[in-house]
């Protein structure tokens, strides 16, 4: 059983740390100062909720590793986050849309996992539902206002929906680990929560008028360590100190 706890704690505590590396890099680049702030605080949110999560997983774990180790000291193939969230982060439009998925679906999940029977869990799912309420709102209200502002902008969002859209099934995907996690209502049933975000999705994208593509390449692989080349790049950036210096501290 800790091990498939912990292989699910590593899974939302790698998509946690990925999609909060991408929106860090946004800080200073921002398009006012306000909106850069606003971007960095989420950044440092999911942080939080990375550091909380990884923390458990090193409490369960049957190996001698704190939180720090799983984050900085891993190697691509044992990381278990989604592709969507290793995406490089694109313009504005394609932040924005892909904030949206990632903040509708842990909604969903986190008021789920408030019910788990794996306390620790369940503690770490109500502090992280407070925050990423905000992050949802914050997303959704700059969907509506990017789609329905200028052609340039509402271009820019459908091409980042064409981009994206066929990258967030995996968010959903499962394998004997969670399926057993699920049928001891530790995890909620994610086939499920998958077709309460599919409508709270499609409300939102037609109330943007955008076009939901129809067809395209299904993204997957993620939660058994096999991703896209981008990853390689950004824990090269984010594990360079650790590993260039172990042990150290400021």
């Amino acid at each position: 059983m800790n091990k498939a706890i912990e292989h699910y704690l590593l899974r939302l505590a790698d998509t946690a740390l990925t999609q909060s590396q991408r929106i860090a890099e946004w800080c200073g680049h921002g398009p006012f100062l306000e909106e850069d702030i606003a971007l960095t605080n989420v950044a440092l949110d999911l942080l939080g909720h990375a550091k909380l999560l990884y923390e458990q997983a090193a409490e369960v774990s049957e190996q001698d590793v704190s939180a720090d180790d799983l984050a900085f000291l891993r190697d691509v193939d044992a990381f278990k986050n989604p592709i969507l969230t290793e995406l490089p982060r694109g313009d504005f439009a394609f932040t924005t849309l892909k904030q949206y998925f990632v903040d509708q679906f842990n909604v969903l999940l986190y008021q789920a996992l408030m019910d788990s029977q794996y306390q620790p869990l369940s503690d770490i799912a109500t502090k992280a539902l407070k925050e990423v309420r905000y992050h949802l709102t914050r997303s959704r209200d700059w969907c509506l206002r990017l789609s329905l502002s200028t052609d340039e902008a509402k271009q820019k969002m459908q091409a980042a929906l064409d981009d994206l859209y066929f990258y967030t099934p995996e968010l959903f995907e499962t394998d004997d680990q969670l399926n057993q996690l699920m049928a001891e209502s530790i995890i909620p049933d994610m086939s499920a929560l998958h077709n309460q975000w599919q409508q709270q999705v499609d409300e939102l994208l037609n109330k943007c008028q955008l076009k939901t593509p129809t067809s395209g390449w299904l993204a997957t692989g993620g939660l058994r360590g096999e991703h896209s080349e981008h990853l390689g790049y950004m824990l090269a950036d984010m594990q360079f100190l650790q590993r260039a210096y172990p042990g150290c501290e400021w």
